[in-house]
């Protein structure tokens, strides 16, 4: 059986500030192609972990690397590689699902883009969905909840 290559390796991350510890030897793995969801509570330290995993932010202790770069040697590498957005989603309202993955891919100069999103929307069975402008799938998801 062939081995998965781990994408995001992090070791003993601690992160403190003043006397707040907010990551106390955070551990984990994601192996590529798969999916990983950092999840808990306001104040667990999510965006944290994120801003350290971006190169935004020091850790205090530990070891991460991301794409087989480390975080404190290279993390100019670490930018070049990864797309980070906030809490809002930076997509065109107007195009529809598909169309602003494939714009995505394009900016990150992927090839076959129109392949990568069939893929991914496929992967996450999204493909009535994505027929429709991006505001109408935002504007249900929040009817539903």
């Amino acid at each position: 059986m062939k081995m998965k290559k781990s994408i995001i390796q992090i070791k003993g991350i601690k992160k403190a500030y003043k006397e707040v510890e907010v990551l106390k030897g955070v551990d984990f793995e994601v192996e590529q192609g798969g999916i990983f969801a950092l999840l808990g509570s306001n104040g667990a330290g999510k965006t944290t972990m994120i801003r350290i995993m971006a190169t935004l932010l020091k850790a205090d202790a530990g070891n991460a690397q991301i794409n087989g770069f480390d975080i404190e040697k290279n993390p100019e590498k670490i930018r070049g590689s990864i797309s980070l957005t906030g809490q809002f989603a930076a997509i065109d309202e107007i195009l529809t699902g598909r169309e602003n993955l494939e714009m995505i891919a394009k900016l990150r100069h992927i090839k076959n883009p129109k392949v990568i999103a069939d893929e991914l929307i496929n992967r996450f069975g999204m493909a009535e969905d994505c027929r429709s402008q991006s505001w109408y799938l935002f504007w249900g998801y929040e009817k539903k909840n």
